[in-house]
């Protein structure tokens, strides 16, 4: 099981919008002691984006998905989810009900009395037509959901309700004062048993004057050695700061990765390498 992220949208491939969600979800996992395996942007194409949802939804993955769940002529997304899973769009009982206070307070908010059979109304329903089986995900912004859907052969939708280790699609509207809290919310009722479950150790030196290619043998010992420890090699080139470098490190579970740090500088010491910590 990994974790996945999906940002759908022309906006932000086009550069008209710059993605704020990557660094946010990445800062979300890892206040959980969990880390992003996947990432993917998708255009505003209903073709792809189903194509990209029947890859993803196949397997057992936790995925993030951004963008694309309004009812505007370039929103697509809840189609798309549900054409990937051959399943209908049904109105959400919930979602229904939470759009109707959203309408409520609209209303309110300009001194009307809501009008729940106008055009206008009717058509923010389609807003909550989700995928059938979906549950759906709160929005404290505005009351408008986004929706959750078990991956199929996974589970059912009332395990999934009980256990963090169901593969899971969670998608949020693209704006993230909305996203993010919605995803901390079903990080926090979906997959909570999953937080802090494989702590990591992460150290690393600045090597100056190294090729990676004089290092490498090095590094394949100590991953070698060390079955639960990534070796990782960065090269950085030189500024009026600093000269050219490679950032050298290791990173896994913490009993390991704390032996290989050893190993990897007593490594650099016989290869009389200058380094400093990073």
């Amino acid at each position: 099981m990994a974790f996945g992220l999906i940002i759908i949208g022309d906006e932000i491939l086009s550069g008209k919008r710059v993605d704020q969600h990557f660094p946010k979800v990445l800062e979300i996992l890892s206040s959980r002691g969990l880390s992003l395996s996947w990432a993917e942007y998708v255009g505003d194409d209903p073709a792809r984006i189903t194509a990209t949802l029947k890859r993803t939804l196949s397997s057992d993955d936790i995925v993030f998905c951004t963008g694309g769940i309004g009812a505007t002529p370039d929103d697509h997304t809840r189609q798309c989810a549900a054409a990937a899973l051959g399943v209908p769009l049904l109105l959400h009982p919930q979602a229904r009900e939470k759009i109707g206070e959203r309408i409520t307070d609209t209303a309110r908010e300009k001194g009307e009395v809501p009008d729940f059979e106008s055009a206008v109304n009717l058509h923010r329903l389609k807003m909550g037509e989700f995928p059938q089986g979906a549950e759906i995900i709160p929005n404290s912004y505005n009351k408008i959901p986004g929706f959750s859907v078990v991956n199929p052969g996974t589970q059912s939708p009332q395990k999934a309700a009980q256990t963090a280790h169901a593969g899971m699609h969670h998608f949020a509207p693209g704006f993230p004062v909305m996203a993010w809290p919605m995803f901390e919310w079903v990080l926090d009722t979906y997959h909570a048993a999953l937080f802090h479950q494989n702590p990591q150790l992460e150290q690393s030196v600045l090597v100056f004057g190294a090729m990676e290619s004089a290092l490498t043998p090095l590094m394949e010992a100590i991953e070698a050695e060390f079955p639960l420890v990534k070796v990782f090699s960065l090269p950085h080139v030189g500024n009026a700061q600093m000269r050219n470098h490679i950032d050298l490190g290791v990173k896994g579970e913490p009993i390991q990765s704390a032996a290989a740090f050893v190993k990897l500088l007593a490594g650099l010491d016989q290869l009389h390498a200058e380094y400093k910590p990073a």
